[in-house]
């Protein structure tokens, strides 16, 4: 009991001193906002570097070693080179009895203008009824720097770090994370041999107000398939009913795809699907997610499922196939009697766990290659996968999802939600796979934050709160290791 008391004492200890600096926070904030460090706008690299170094001298205020590595430059489409914003690597504490967790985190945003439709400045932090609107507040600025306080209380209060820190923080996510993975190979048996844990903050709740931990995604298949005749267009006048037309060999075969009710229709494709197990079953039950609104957001009338469990598994947990485009087809306004001489389909799979990416190619080209021939058609098909990112799944029975469960529950008074993503969450792969360490995504922002849109906030609720809940994690994650 006397353990359990001090420890209590030393949380509320720790929640007054962030509750009575939460304005200095704000300004923090504030100051990482006024920075334009927009990753895909080349004239704007500048700024992005200049983020990089606010940020490292950030961390060697808290007393961290800061190693900025530099990762040369790349090429725009231009022909141009330009330099790669260098990538945070730091440290804190080094204390062998301690776990050491590593926290990955990205300062660089999306482009934003205010004519785009912003009510304020986007590069100015505002704060209205209680949010705090900017871009970055809450995609990653927002979730990096209460990350920061939460370590920083600790020194305030000069107490022992519960944990040994280790950071990674880039300037390139916004980009497609340009250098990180060949960094972190370099890494992976020196910078990364002590750690322990990693942590990401870079993702949002599922409702506006209760929390979850996220603990997998769904990869990404992206296909093109390419039907052609010769090397011209035709006039339907002079060729039509009188030639196999590419336009209508390709819509046989992206109609084969996928059936009404949303199915995939190629053989074979839900044979490695990872099956349902109970446990996993019971978590979709207790999880809170508003049907109508997901529908009011969309436009849409009505889903192919009707529940919110069934609506959940096919966004998560089942893989889905979406028809995106054909290149090459008419597509104007008005009427062009034309034949296209070679049309492009486009189409992607987002595939799950166990489904191996080669086996899914293979099938994919079977099947359409078995449809294609019933069709007897003299035309040249062409089948590629040109993209393929792999999906991504931790063990949330591990001590680091029962740590970050009890720190929520302090923090916010209630269970998490347990969610995965729908779409592709590369980094979180990406560091699993290189390190081979336990990887949790730890959101702080809520459903309603608009990452990449117009208005991007953080509440001042979940920026305080947030520093406070990495703060009761660093102590949780003490006590699992």
């Amino acid at each position: 009991v006397m353990a359990s008391s001090s420890s209590s004492a030393l949380v509320t200890e720790i929640f007054q001193h962030i509750d009575t600096h939460q304005s200095e926070f704000i300004e923090n904030l504030k100051e990482w906002v006024a920075v334009q460090s927009d990753s895909v706008q080349p004239h704007l690299r500048k700024e992005v570097i200049q983020m990089m170094e606010l940020a490292a001298n950030r961390l060697a205020m808290l007393g961290a070693t800061v190693n900025l590595v530099n990762l040369g430059s790349h090429q725009l489409p231009d022909g141009r080179d330009l330099p790669l914003p260098p990538v945070i690597l730091g440290e804190l504490g080094k204390n062998p009895q301690n776990p050491t967790v590593c926290f990955y985190g990205h300062v660089d945003v999306q482009p934003a203008k205010k004519e785009d439709g912003w009510k304020t400045d986007p590069y100015m932090l505002t704060e209205i009824n209680g949010n705090l609107y900017g871009r970055g507040a809450t995609d990653n600025k927002g979730p990096v720097l209460a990350w920061i306080n939460a370590v920083e209380t600790y020194r305030a209060l000069k107490l022992a770090l519960p944990v040994n820190f280790k950071f990674v923080i880039e300037g390139m996510e916004e980009a497609g994370s340009l250098g990180l993975e060949k960094l972190l190979e370099e890494q992976s048996q020196c910078f990364f041999s002590d750690v322990d844990y990693i942590v990401i903050s870079d993702n949002l709740w599922l409702s506006n107000k209760k929390p979850v931990l996220t603990y997998g995604s769904r990869g990404n298949a992206c296909f093109s398939v390419e039907v052609e005749c010769g090397d011209k267009d035709l006039h339907s006048g002079t060729f039509g009913g009188i030639i196999h037309e590419p336009m209508t060999d390709l819509i046989a075969l992206l109609d084969s795809l996928v059936d009404p009710t949303g199915r995939i229709q190629i053989p074979g494709i839900y044979d490695s699907v990872a099956a349902l197990t109970e446990e996993e079953k019971k978590l979709y039950e207790s999880i809170e997610f508003d049907l109508e609104e997901h529908k009011n957001n969309s436009g849409v009338k009505k889903f192919l499922y009707g529940t919110k469990e069934e609506i959940l598994l096919h966004l998560w947990r089942y893989p889905s196939l979406s028809i995106h485009g054909i290149e090459g087809a008419f597509h104007e306004p008005g009427i062009k009697t034309v034949i296209p001489a070679k049309v492009i389909g486009k189409f992607s799979i987002r595939q799950v766990p166990h489904m191996d990416l080669s086996v899914v190619k293979q099938q994919v080209v079977e099947h359409l290659e078995g449809v294609f021939a019933k069709r007897n058609s003299p035309n040249r098909l062409k089948v590629s996968m040109p993209l393929g990112a792999k999906p991504w799944l931790a063990d949330f029975n591990n001590p680091l999802y029962k740590a970050a469960r009890k720190a929520i529950k302090t923090v916010f008074g209630e269970d998490p939600d347990f969610i995965r993503d729908g779409s592709t969450i590369p980094v979180a792969r990406m560091f699993q796979t290189i390190t081979q360490k336990s990887v949790m995504m730890f959101p702080i922002g809520a459903a309603d934050d608009g990452e990449h849109s117009q208005n991007e906030k953080i509440s001042r609720y979940n920026y305080i709160e947030g520093s406070k809940v990495f703060a009761a994690f660093f102590l949780e994650i003490s006590k699992l290791h």
